[in-house]
């Protein structure tokens, strides 16, 4: 967990509108279908991405995700 920390810091409490703007994130770093296989919509690179990764390690549910987005 503490590598994942390094590349994204976390502040605590994590706060509802901070779990708003990671479910507008998950949003945007949706896997999408290439030739090349399933890419980072947004950063073009093999999913998961870096941050998808991130939110997954954190433990945060699509449950959780979903009622704020």
């Amino acid at each position: 967990m503490s590598a994942v920390l390094a590349d994204f810091p976390v502040l605590t409490p994590v706060t509802d509108e901070d779990l708003a703007l990671v479910a507008h994130a998950v949003r945007v770093h949706a896997p999408e279908p290439w030739t090349q296989g399933l890419l980072c919509r947004s950063e073009r690179v093999p999913y998961p991405c870096r941050l998808a990764r991130w939110v997954h390690a954190a433990g945060l549910t699509e449950e959780q995700l979903g009622e704020r987005a």
